[in-house]
């Protein structure tokens, strides 16, 4: 196929899934890049303009004009929004160079390249639990900005503020240094975006694994980069947008919910990783069967489940043990994580409309699980004894 033609497949999938699967699993690394408090950033105490470099005279106007001082919070928040463009331009750019890369390669080598289920599902539960961290420290930093804005002596905050109030003549000193702490690190997070957006192909969304199978179809390299970057492209205004909103949230008195956002973000990734490596305990039973396999004339059993945006239907199904299976996966108009179904330890990628088959070899007694790409729907089989003339008496 053209790689103009696959170039802009990928492009229409990523812009439909960017606000979705993609935004939801790797926007939360975005949290690590945009959050303030670290020295030198804009922002945290002691950066230029923060109120914690201006000492004695920042605290009196502070007191003194409260209307001044909302007026200044707003500006502040709107240039830590435009400070933060350079280092989500750096993620973006990474992401599209690792995608790119990847796409040439799968395109080379084939599907040897692509991820197993089992390290995507420990790949996520990491980035679940690294991005949760990061709301924490987050929220801890929210914390420590408020008592730091606090008047000195404030009940539950230090007291060190006071001794600032006799050395008002080193705040241009203060600044100074300040400034020269910013340039080196706004660098040194711009290299740290470039190296997260890097390794956003290490998290795949349900939408990617998709498109990986596109690109080992294609077996050419321009084909297969075409794809994939394509994809990263259709995805970067989302991500950008959440990245940028991010910032502005975390220089504002809505800091606290952007942090309880990015928390919720960070432990449902890693969920969503237990659920497709299948380490989470299932509690109870699952619901009533609603489906049974018909058994053909050729002995094989065959079901039908389709895959939804909301999930698979039915969710539960009965088969019989010691018999071969065709698993008919039906979707219509599905562009979500649900077009990408891990089972019996393979991806399936499914159509957007249309049907997929799965052959399963005869299984004993248990059930067979399986789940969306990302982990976030599953579905169960249950593979049941054999009628006998002995047992149905």
């Amino acid at each position: 196929m053209n790689p103009a033609a696959l170039f802009a497949g990928g492009l229409v999938a990523g812009l439909a899934a960017g606000t979705a699967s993609c935004a939801a699993v790797q926007g939360g690394l975005l949290i690590g890049l945009v959050s303030p408090g670290s020295p030198g950033s804009p922002g945290s105490p002691g950066s230029p303009g923060s109120p914690g470099a201006t000492g004695a005279a920042g605290t009196a106007v502070t007191a003194g004009t409260g209307r001044a001082s909302r007026t200044t919070g707003a500006a502040r928040a709107t240039r830590d929004v435009r400070d933060a463009l350079p280092a989500v331009a750096a993620f973006l750019t990474g992401r599209l160079a690792a995608h790119t890369a990847l796409g040439a390669l799968l395109g080379l080598a084939g599907s040897a390249v692509r991820l197993g289920p089992q390290t995507r599902a420990a790949l996520l539960v990491a980035a679940g639990i690294a991005v949760t961290a990061l709301a924490v420290r987050m929220l801890a930093r929210r914390g420590r900005a408020g008592c730091a804005a606090a008047p000195p002596g404030h009940l539950g905050c230090s007291d060190g503020d006071t001794q600032d109030t006799a050395h008002a003549s080193t705040t241009h000193t203060s600044t100074a240094r300040a400034s020269t702490a910013h340039a080196s690190t706004t660098h040194a997070s711009t290299a740290r975006a470039a190296g997260l957006g890097l390794a956003t192909i290490l998290m795949p969304c349900g939408v990617t694994v998709s498109l990986e199978v596109v690109a080992v179809s294609t077996g050419s390299v321009p084909g297969g980069a075409a794809v994939l970057a394509g994809l990263a492209l259709g995805t970067a205004p989302a991500l950008a947008t959440l990245g940028l909103l991010l910032r502005g949230l975390a220089t504002t008195r809505l800091a606290a919910l952007g942090g309880v956002a990015a928390l919720a973000a960070g432990l449902f990734t890693a969920g969503s990783g237990l659920r497709l490596g299948g380490w989470l305990p299932e509690i109870g039973s699952p619901a009533a069967a609603a489906a049974r396999a018909s058994i053909g004339a050729d002995g094989v059993q065959r079901l039908t489940i389709w895959a939804t945006d909301r999930g698979f239907r039915p969710g539960v199904a009965v088969a019989t043990a010691g018999r071969p299976v065709e698993i008919v996966f039906r979707t219509s108009g599905d562009r979500g994580c649900t077009r990408a179904v891990t089972v019996d330890g393979r991806d399936v990628v499914l159509p957007v409309t249309g049907a997929r088959t799965v052959r399963l070899p005869a299984r004993p007694e248990g059930r067979l699980r399986y789940a969306c790409g990302m982990g976030m729907y599953v579905g169960f089989i249950e593979f049941e004894r054999p009628l006998t003339s002995t047992s149905s008496r």
